[in-house]
């Protein structure tokens, strides 16, 4: 925490950041970790760890927050996300684990890096659209087919349905056991990874794999909240103004979605991990 800063201005300024990080997090399906720990790293010099622990509530908050409107329009693959809940609660639990046992300046750097490779992947992708996923053919998979993982939504922004087939499903699952692991040892609900994944491997439209998420992050990040509360690196005066304002932030931020188009998404997505990915690995490398 910031010297002469007391304890009253630290939790109203930390609540009105996480109503931010809500927004975001519910936009673009990442959980609201990712703009809450850079807050709290970088702006209160708050121990990473104890930064990781408040975003495991923020991320359960976002989920909250969202998920529910996201579902209740349709835009939710819930098939997928429950078939991936599979590899990501699993992963979770590792990363959980594997983050009691490497240094802070470590967790930096594995940070800065996984957002650094998500606004990659996604910026290559900055002029496809959702038409993408109706016109041009995508490889047949018989694990989607098999457990009807294919799906439509009705897109607000272009006043039509549009239909989806889902591919490469084992190869999602492989990338979801590797985000509930970046979950586990970062505490950012892996958005960053999950929309990524299902957008360009899984063929997922932008706007699904982002409510998609949003409805995977509360339990991915349920899974490793145990042994974070088991060690200590949950502190209530974070995790509350954190969890109620991410909550806030997240349940506004899911009525904007539907009348963004998937280009705007993209982009601000894009942005936003570029700048953080930038800061999180000076401050790993100084």
């Amino acid at each position: 925490m910031l010297d002469g800063v007391t304890p009253l201005t630290f939790v109203l300024e930390l609540f009105f950041i996480s109503i931010a990080a809500g927004v975001l997090g519910s936009l673009l399906g990442l959980g609201g970790g990712i703009i809450v720990i850079p807050a709290l790293t970088l702006l209160f010099h708050v121990d990473i760890r104890l930064a990781i622990g408040a975003s495991i509530v923020s991320v359960i908050a976002t989920s909250s927050g969202a998920a529910a409107a996201y579902v209740r329009e349709r835009i939710t693959n819930m098939r997928v996300g429950m078939f991936l809940e599979i590899a990501t609660t699993t992963g979770a639990v590792t990363g959980a684990y594997i983050e009691g046992l490497v240094s802070a300046k470590v967790l930096y750097v594995v940070f800065a890096v996984v957002l650094g490779y998500s606004a990659l992947a996604m910026f290559r992708k900055r002029s496809s659209k959702d038409t993408e996923h109706v016109v041009t053919p995508v490889p047949k998979d018989r694990l989607a087919d098999w457990l009807s993982l294919h799906d439509s939504y009705y897109d607000e922004a272009e006043k039509r349905e549009i239909g989806y087939q889902v591919t490469h499903t084992p190869l999602g699952l492989g990338f979801m056991y590797i985000a509930g692991a970046v979950s586990g040892l970062l505490g950012i609900g892996s958005g960053a990874l999950k929309v990524p994944a299902m957008d360009l491997a899984m063929r997922l439209p932008m706007k699904v794999s982002t409510a998609t998420s949003n409805f995977m992050i509360g339990v991915t990040a349920a899974a490793s909240a145990g042994v974070y509360l088991f060690r200590g690196d949950i502190d209530p005066l974070m995790a509350a103004p954190v969890a109620a304002g991410v909550l806030m932030g997240a349940t506004g931020g899911s009525r904007v979605l539907p009348r963004l188009h998937n280009e705007a998404v993209r982009g601000i997505f894009v942005a936003v991990l570029v700048f953080i990915s930038v800061e999180m690995l000076l401050k790993g490398i100084a």
